[in-house]
């Protein structure tokens, strides 16, 4: 069975496929027979390209749609994942050191949750707390000592500290958030509870 990621990224290369198709051949029209189904109402048909193509084609669009809504639905029911505007934040239910969290996310797809705000931070939590583990964040210090960025090198535009923190002083380089979602600095060899973002 396919996991979570492999069916969003098999939605997202059928869309891709989809894109580079219609930039190459821009004279496919959609869904004629099908009376509020025209995608691409108005462009005019590739001579000899039957309209059940284009039927099908929509069809196993709509289907793999429907697939991934139901998937979704599933997982969140499960606690796997919480979506937050254009995020979407999921667990394997694994704990590692921060560099395999990493890696793993980076292998699916995403990257380590990275909260930017209230809201996502909350559904991070609510993660956290469903587990009954920290988990580590996308953020590090930098080479500043007691500065902290983003794993992509941007500046913190949001942050949730625990009181004192961070404190590690320049040995403390990886950030993990508590049950109660508050953030500290920690080392980054310690197992804690990996959760990506897509």
């Amino acid at each position: 069975m396919l996991s979570y990621s492999s069916y969003v990224l098999t939605a997202v290369g059928a869309l891709i496929v989809t894109c580079h198709a219609l930039s190459k051949f821009p004279e496919i029209s959609g869904l004629p027979d099908i009376p509020g189904k025209d995608v691409l109402k108005g462009l005019p048909r590739v001579p000899g390209l039957p309209g059940s193509l284009d039927t099908e084609y929509h069809n196993h669009l709509v289907n793999l749609e429907h697939r991934l809504f139901q998937l979704e639905a599933a997982l969140a029911l499960n606690g796997r994942i919480r979506e937050v505007g254009e995020k979407v934040f999921a667990t394997n239910g694994k704990k590692a050191d921060f560099a395999s969290a990493l890696r793993s996310c980076e292998e699916a797809g995403g990257t380590l949750a990275t909260p930017m705000n209230e809201e996502e931070n909350k559904a991070i939590m609510d993660i956290v707390k469903q587990y009954k583990q920290y988990a580590y964040l996308g953020i590090k210090e930098c080479e500043t000592s007691g500065q902290f960025t983003y794993i992509t090198g941007m500046p913190l535009s949001y942050t949730k500290w625990h009181q004192y923190e961070p404190n590690g002083k320049g040995k403390e380089k990886c950030v993990e958030m508590y049950k109660d979602g508050s953030w500290n600095d920690k080392k980054c060899n310690l197992y804690r509870l990996t959760i990506c973002e897509f």
